[in-house]
């Protein structure tokens, strides 16, 4: 019989998650501060949960996915918060991109209840999330991780048991690291092959073909020449997460040369264009910033705009 399962947090990546559990048979209640996001789910066969503590009394298993580590600590060990209402042997699975020391902090928590806690942040965004495709970084005991693994699988492809809680959140953060540094980095490449009169299509197939490419310039230079700057990432996430990987570091007694610079310049674009606005806006304010553009027309002087 399959578990019965509670998901908390239904937006661009608990959402297309949430309905592949679904659609694998997992019986599944579901809530969210936004009810409205629940009703692709109820349509394939959710239940809705009014409040959290009604989700965790139907569910063997709860499985989180929200914004940060603000989100973390009030919806799973706030004073109504899922922790609180936990029964023993429960397993509580959390997706979210947190910190070192919030992760433990949920374990002990949860331990306090007699149940388990596996912390499980995830990559390869959205359309990883919608084709049950995302890498999985579990922390936690591996007698848990095995039998959860089931459950898992539905969601992730690549799915790696890193050790203790807290390992998660290091490994998921350093490959935000490198995304992000990545991303800010591709901007200037771009730039140099457009100043020198390349065009940029032919630049992007060269960099392909070379020791430089990797997931992010496939995944980004296409929203870049789009000119939308995948709005499925904010910038107020990628500062975040730089944030959370530079403390990391300051924790383990060392300081991040590219962190810093990174966090930097999505800092600036954030100032620029507001919090909200898509990842690769750190990319449009060096457009700005040389007066060209990389997205269309491609290489044509720009004026700079208002920051919309």
């Amino acid at each position: 019989m399959k578990a019965r399962l509670f998901f908390v947090g239904l937006g661009n990546m608990g959402q297309p998650m949430a309905a592949n559990l679904c659609r694998a048979g997992h019986p599944l209640a579901v809530h969210d501060l936004d009810p409205t996001r629940a009703s692709p789910l109820v349509d394939l066969g959710a239940t809705w949960a009014n409040t959290l503590q009604e989700g965790v009394a139907q569910a063997d298993v709860v499985i989180c996915s929200l914004p940060g580590p603000p989100q973390v600590e009030s919806v799973l060990l706030g004073p109504e918060g899922l922790c609180q209402h936990l029964r023993a042997g429960m397993v509580l699975i959390d997706t979210s991109t947190s910190s070192v020391e919030l992760a433990q902090r949920v374990d002990q928590a949860t331990r306090a209840q007699e149940a388990h806690f596996l912390e499980c942040p995830i990559t390869n965004a959205i359309d990883g999330a919608r084709e049950g495709k995302l890498s999985i970084f579990v922390g936690g005991d591996p007698t848990v991780f095995s039998r959860s693994l089931p459950i898992l699988e539905v969601l992730g492809k690549k799915i790696f048991q890193v050790g203790p809680v807290g390992n998660a959140a290091t490994v998921k953060l350093l490959t935000n690291l490198l995304w992000f540094v990545s991303a800010a980095t591709i901007g200037e490449a771009l730039m140099l092959g457009a100043k020198a009169g390349v065009p940029l299509p032919t630049v992007w197939e060269a960099i392909k073909a070379s020791a430089g490419n990797s997931w992010v310039v496939e995944h980004d230079v296409p929203s870049i020449f789009a000119g939308h700057y995948d709005p499925s990432f904010s910038l107020a996430l990628c500062v975040k997460d730089l944030q959370l990987v530079n403390q990391i570091a300051r924790a383990q007694g060392f300081e991040l040369t590219m962190g810093q610079h990174a966090l930097a310049q999505f800092e600036a674009a954030a100032e620029r264009y507001g919090p909200d606005a898509a990842e690769l806006h750190v990319v449009k304010l060096l457009e700005e910033r040389v007066g060209l553009l990389l997205r269309p027309p491609h290489g044509k002087a720009m004026e700079v705009d208002d920051g919309a």
